[in-house]
């Protein structure tokens, strides 16, 4: 069981990440909840990691988020799987945009998926939910508390 000071900084780095994520290996989905803002921030974070030179290298790849299990990679095609997210850096880029024109289009408590659009024949699911503005992603996360 973690302690009190552990339970405060995992919210806290939720908070900063601005958007909640877990995987649910059994639907095999990929979640992401968060308000316009934290929806957006995730789509900063894909086209940051697609703008980046050096992600240019097959296997490349970055984690995000308190448990650092979200992994953003480099692949030759477009997949969603158990271990990532991860494609050619251009496909990378447009599911960025993708995610950036889904946070502002989709109303609050709605969801959407990006599978389709990105990468049909990935064995896992890319669901984003849009929540209030004031939306804590820490409260998403049962371990925290």
């Amino acid at each position: 069981m973690p302690s009190e000071l552990t339970n405060q900084a995992t919210r806290r780095e939720w908070r900063d990440l601005g958007f909640f994520y877990d995987q649910d290996n059994s639907a095999k989905v990929w979640r992401f909840v968060g308000s316009s803002t934290g929806l957006q921030k995730f789509a900063a974070l894909v086209s940051e990691y697609s703008a980046n030179p050096k992600h240019d290298t097959l296997s490349e790849h970055a984690h995000y988020g308190p448990y650092m299990f979200l992994e953003i990679g480099t692949w030759s095609s477009p997949e969603i799987t158990d271990h990532w997210i991860a494609g050619p850096l251009a496909n990378l880029s447009s599911l960025a945009l993708a995610i950036a024109r889904a946070a502002d289009e989709v109303q609050v408590g709605q969801r959407i998926s990006l599978r389709a659009m990105f990468a049909p024949e990935s064995p896992y699911d890319l669901i984003f939910e849009r929540r209030e503005d004031a939306f804590d992603p820490a409260e998403e996360d049962p371990l925290c508390w």
